[in-house]
Formats: structure tokens, C-alpha cells, sequence
């Protein structure tokens, strides 16, 4: 509950259980430019007074408030809509005050009694008067002359009509008096991202595996292949870190603790001689080829997302330059990163309780502002659990200022309030638990919690369903059919998904041992040289998808996610529909990579926007067969070795004769 902040004791108005808000207003809710933030509030007052509720707006900074008047609901709920226009970040809060014009005026309509509707005009009009003197100009002139009108001696009935005119009312709210109004106590923050926000296609690659026959890549060769990513339809081409490779206790093959002389070492064990987190790595080119990789991307509308990992190898420059941002222990050597059993001994984690904290956090800081020079405005960020809640909050903060385009990803696969912390904290997009969720009952609970609770006001999912650092069970047990199932899911429940590329289009699948989520032969650890010709590649598949979300709105965004009963435990049945439900996507996927699948989905056909009535057609856009489909049961089979789900184009009901039905 928020009281009234001026705690005058005539402030009459309660304002409390407002939505949005997150951690009573400590942060922002997100949203991307021209859409649109719904806001409720309980707003009331004691006795019998009309209340009247405002929403107030604005870009953060902006002198002006505006305000949309708030409609009731019911039970003294409101609600109200603004939109967001702009990049950046917008502030948002409540007024609500006892009107007692708008209680006048309610009571007014009523009253039957000559004498009384009389005497009731020379209180309005005394009402009127009082504002007059709140207005200017020709306003303050319009007033007056009402309120010398309705109290004067007139014909009644002409005197009645006139003191319920519309544009009477719209003044006397535009000049109310507000001297005993409620203020909500915190003033909610938006932050306004660009479109590629809430809809994103992310395809990750290895520029040193773009090379000829295990040769090591460069950005060049990298730049060959946006094209063939771009016809795939990605939108977000995706590096992990480009920066020069540490030299000192280097990794080997399969992450053995002896490199070869010719290992190439782990991307994210980032500083050697030749530089740190702003430097690019000899092998892979210079910065003039980096921009290069950049403007060519661009002129394929597709943006460039760089991994940043904030830690060191022991010869990256920090850790002689600023030894007292490590920890160090008692034998005089540095900690290196472990996550039990895992060991990293190529990497040194920073220290976030440093003495030199300040000067720590804005080194990080500008290796993102750096980044934004070049060209970069997506960062996705490796392991931001390990680092201080406060410093992203400062850092983040501190990019977006100067660059509101900046989008963040998470890679945190941590505690769920710790995810939602970072989210919560600024990161535009988080990874999940998608990766391990595979039942139908894992995935309809997981969705409604990303999509249908309050918790979607901060936290953008994108799924991936497999990383460089994981290969989940299914994919490994499951061969082409589980990859096929897992793309479907990933690309069409969530707006946001990715795929760590070329490992996806061949379905690597092999593990490093049986009980591990880890790949053989990992390209973490070495130049992969892959066979994407092969003719059980599932590039087209994968294409196809794509294209597929690209051209329907319904997949755009999230909050529109509708799951449908079927009665079989290994088959999944959703939709998703924009706003005014002109573009109606239905899903059907089997979950099961081994067997076909049937059964009866019974659809909540007002969801759709269907007429019961009537039949209906499907268009499946994956095989490009058309069904006539009647009433809210239907019938749908998934074999697993063609094509384990159907995504169906929901078209307008037929007509049930040849003639044309106007409605």
C-alpha cells in the first residue's frame, strides 16, 4: 500500500496493489519501442465520493507528465495504457483524488425534484466557478460563463442539460482540484529495448572453425559464411570470445590439462602478451576486419553478439598489471576458477570484493562501452552469477545510458532467484531450463511460469537447446528425430531462441562419457572442421523454421501462449496469436524421438477466435498440407523419423456453401 505522499490528512484516496511493479518499484519492467504497458491499481476512498484516477507518464528526464484517466474495472479496481515510444527509459506512477465535481455530477443525474435539481445547479456552479480560476485564457473564460449560466435563473430544463455536457466535463477534469490528491509512493521505471529484444534468431559460431581443412579461421573467413546464416534465418550471428587465448596452463584436446603444441586453447581463457578483453586474438584479424564482419552483417540485417566473459588467464595482462583485483593464496599463486568437480586452471576469476573495487568495475564497464564503439550492440554475458549483483546493476545501468540499443544475455544456469536477480537487474534476455525440460508436464508448467506470471515483466526467455558447454541427454539418446523435436519447441514457444550452430545442423551428439553433457571432441578445445554438406544435415529444416517465425506476428512475442488439452502424455499441443488474432499459429509436436505418436487434441477454440460452428481451415507450413477441421476435437498423428510436429496456420472459418457469408 502507498500513502498519500504529501500525508496531508485530507488526501482521501487509497492507491495499492499496483501491477506492474517489481520489488515495490527498485526495478524497472521492460518492453520494446511502440508497445504498450498495461497498469492496474486498487484505488478508493471513504464514503460515497466519485474518485477519479489518473496514470501518469514520461521519459525519464522529460519536464512534462502526461496522464491517461484510468477506467474502473469493478471492486474498485483501474486500469490504464500508455504506450512507449522511444528507446530508454520511461517513469510511470498513480494520482487519485476525492472529484467533487464528478460526485456532484453523478448525484446530479438522479435528482427529479424542480427545487431540488435547482438549488443542486448553484453548487455545481460554485464548483465550476473554482476551477475557472485554476484555468487560463479562453478556458478560464468557458468556465465562467458556465458556472454563471447553471447558476443563474434560466430555463431549469435548459440549465440541466447544460450542466451534463461532455466538454463541461472534460474541463472540469482538466482544471480539477488536486490539492488533497493521493500520489503513488514510487515513481515505476520502464526500460524501452529495441524490437530484437523480444524477437531474436541467434546462430553461435566459431570464426577459427571457418577456416579450409582444419586450418585456424579468421573474421574473414567468418564473413564467408553470413550469407549461408542469413539465408537460414538468423537475425543475431553470435561469437564467443574473440580476445588472445592465454598461453599459461592452456587446456588440450577434450580439456586435458597438457596442451599440444598446436592446441589452440579455450576462447573464454581470455589475455595473453598480445592483450586483454579489447584486444582480438593475432590469428583471427585485426579490428579493421572485425568492422568489416560487422558492416557485412548489417547489410544482411543481422547483428553481431560477442561473448563477454569477465576473467583472466594468468598471463592476461591484469593480473600483472592489477594484482589486487585476484585472490591470491597463501603459497604467493592465484586462485583459478573451480566449479566441483570441474577445474579451470586457465582461468582466474576476478575478485568482486577487492579493495579497488571502483576502479574493477569501471575497467568492465568500458570493455562494453569499447565494444559499443565497434559497432556491437548485443553482448551475451558468460557466467554474470559468479560476478557482483551490483556491479552489472552499475554497469548495465551505465552502457544503456549511452547506448539504450544495448541488448544483454544472460548464460547463467543457476538458482531460479538468482536469474531472476540478473533479469531484474538489467540483462534484456536470460537463458533457462529449457535445456532440461522435456517432459509434457516440465513444459507446460515452465512456460506458464515464463509467459503468464508476473515475473514476464522483467525476465525474456531464450531457449537454447544446446550450448558448446552442454549437450543434453535427449539430443544425445534421441539422434536427428530429438533435434528436429527440440529446434520445433525452442523456435516456436519463446520469441528469443538460438542454436550453437553447426553442431546443431549435422546433430552432433556424441557425449565425453556416457554420464556426461559435455561433446566429445568439444570444439571448446579445438578448430572443428564440419561436414555441413552432408545430406542428413538439417540446415533446410532449420531454415524453414525460421522462416516460418519471420513470417507470422503470432510468433513475435510471448505473452500469447495458449496450451491446449490432448489426450496423450508424449504429444504437446499450444498456440500462439498476436493481439487482434489475425495471425493464429497452432503447434502440435510429439515429444517422443522413437515411435509415432497420435491422439485427440481438443482445442479452446475462443482462444483461437473460432467459430464453433463452423468449419475451419489448417494449413501445416512445414509439409504445406491444408486439413478442413471442424468443432474443437481433432484428430493429429507425428511420426518422428519424417517429422515429429505440425505447425499449423489457423486460417478465418469457411463458409459452409458456395455462397459468400457476410457475417
Amino acid at each position: 500500500m502507498s500513502e498519500p505522499t504529501n500525508l496531508d490528512g485530507r488526501c482521501r484516496a487509497v492507491i495499492e496493489a499496483v501491477k506492474p511493479e517489481i520489488d515495490g518499484g527498485q526495478f524497472a519492467i521492460k518492453r520494446v519501442v511502440g508497445e504498450q504497458v498495461v497498469v492496474e491499481c486498487d484505488a478508493f476512498g471513504d464514503g460515497h465520493d466519485t474518485l477519479t484516477v489518473v496514470l501518469r507518464y514520461r521519459r525519464e528526464g522529460a519536464d512534462q507528465w502526461q496522464e491517461h484517466a484510468m477506467v474502473a474495472l469493478g471492486n474498485d479496481r483501474w486500469r490504464g495504457v500508455f504506450s512507449v515510444s522511444e528507446l530508454g527509459r520511461y517513469e510511470y506512477t498513480i494520482s487519485a483524488w476525492v472529484d467533487h465535481f464528478q460526485s456532484w455530477r453523478h448525484d446530479f443525474q438522479r435528482r427529479i425534484d424542480p427545487d431540488d435539481i435547482h438549488l443542486a445547479l448553484r453548487v455545481g456552479a460554485e464548483w465550476i466557478a473554482a476551477a475557472a480560476d485554476r484555468a487560463r485564457g479562453d478556458e478560464a473564460k468557458q468556465l465562467r460563463g458556465w458556472a454563471e449560466w447553471l447558476g443563474g435563473d434560466g430555463d431549469l430544463e435548459t440549465r440541466r442539460v447544460q450542466a451534463l455536457d461532455g466538454e463541461l466535463a472534460r474541463l472540469m477534469m482538466r482544471y480539477a482540484d488536486r490539492r488533497w490528491a493521493s500520489n503513488y509512493a514510487h515513481s515505476l521505471s520502464v526500460i524501452v529495448d529495441p524490437p530484437y529484444a523480444r524477437f531474436s534468431t541467434w546462430y553461435e559460431v566459431f570464426p577459427r572453425s571457418c577456416g579450409i581443412r582444419l586450418e585456424h579461421g579468421s573474421l574473414r573467413d567468418a564473413a564467408r559464411w553470413l550469407p549461408r546464416i542469413h539465408d537460414m534465418g538468423f537475425d543475431v550471428v553470435y561469437l564467443p570470445p574473440i580476445h588472445p587465448i592465454g598461453r599459461i596452463n592452456r587446456k588440450g584436446k577434450n580439456n586435458t590439462l597438457i596442451a599440444e603444441p598446436d592446441d589452440v586453447g579455450v576462447p573464454w581463457a581470455i589475455g595473453a602478451a598480445e592483450g586483454g578483453h579489447t584486444a582480438i586474438h593475432p590469428q583471427l584479424g585485426t579490428l579493421g576486419d572485425f568492422h568489416d564482419f560487422v558492416r557485412r552483417a548489417n547489410e544482411l540485417n543481422m547483428q553481431v553478439a560477442l561473448d563477454i566473459a569477465f576473467q583472466a588467464a594468468p598471463d592476461h595482462p591484469w593480473v600483472s598489471e592489477h594484482p589486487q583485483w585476484f585472490r591470491w593464496r597463501p603459497d604467493g599463486t592465484v586462485q583459478y576458477a573451480e566449479n566441483p568437480p570441474k577445474k579451470y586452471q586457465d582461468i582466474y576469476p576476478l575478485n568482486f570484493e577487492s579493495e579497488d573495487w571502483q576502479n574493477l568495475w569501471d575497467e568492465l564497464t568500458d570493455v562494453f562501452l569499447y565494444w559499443c564503439q565497434q559497432g556491437v550492440m548485443i553482448f551475451r554475458v558468460d557466467n554474470p552469477h559468479t560476478k557482483a549483483f551490483r556491479f552489472w546493476d552499475y554497469a548495465i545501468a551505465k552502457v544503456k545510458a549511452q547506448y539504450p540499443q544495448a541488448i544483454f544475455l544472460s548464460e547463467a544456469f543457476t538458482r531460479p532467484k538468482v536469474m531472476h536477480r540478473l533479469a531484474k537487474g538489467g540483462f534484456t534476455q536470460s537463458y533457462t531450463y529449457f535445456t532440461w525440460r522435456n517432459t509434457k508436464e516440465e513444459l507446460e508448467a515452465y512456460l506458464q511460469e515464463l509467459t503468464a506470471t508476473d515475473s514476464r515483466e522483467y525476465f525474456r526467455p531464450n531457449f537454447w537447446p544446446n550450448t558448446p558447454d552442454i549437450l543434453p541427454h535427449y539430443l544425445q539418446y534421441g539422434g536427428r528425430p530429438a533435434f528436429l523435436i527440440r529446434l520445433v519447441l525452442a523456435a516456436t514457444m519463446t520469441a528469443n531462441y538460438g542454436i550453437y550452430g553447426p553442431a546443431y545442423e549435422v546433430w552432433e551428439h556424441t557425449p565425453l562419457a556416457p554420464d556426461k553433457e559435455e561433446y566429445r571432441y568439444s570444439e571448446k578445445y579445438e578448430i572443428k572442421d564440419w561436414a555441413l554438406d552432408r545430406p542428413d544435415a538439417l540446415t533446410d529444416f532449420i531454415a524453414r523454421i525460421n522462416r516460418i517465425r519471420h513470417s507470422h506476428p503470432a510468433l513475435h512475442a510471448d505473452w500469447r501462449l495458449v496450451f491446449h488439452s490432448i489426450d496423450n502424455d508424449q504429444m504437446l499441443c499450444y498456440s500462439k496469436t498476436d493481439e487482434t488474432l489475425s495471425d493464429i499459429i497452432l503447434v502440435v509436436v510429439s515429444l517422443d524421438y522413437r515411435a509415432t505418436q497420435s491422439g485427440w487434441a481438443t482445442l479452446d477454440l475462443t482462444a483461437l477466435g473460432v467459430d464453433p460452428e463452423r468449419p475451419y481451415q489448417v494449413e501445416d507450413l512445414i509439409s504445406g498440407e491444408r486439413y478442413t477441421w471442424q468443432g474443437e476435437r481433432n484428430y493429429v498423428e507425428l511420426n518422428p523419423h519424417k517429422v515429429a510436429a505440425h505447425i499449423f496456420h489457423v486460417s478465418a472459418n469457411m463458409s459452409t456453401d458456395s455462397t459468400t457469408d457476410h457475417g
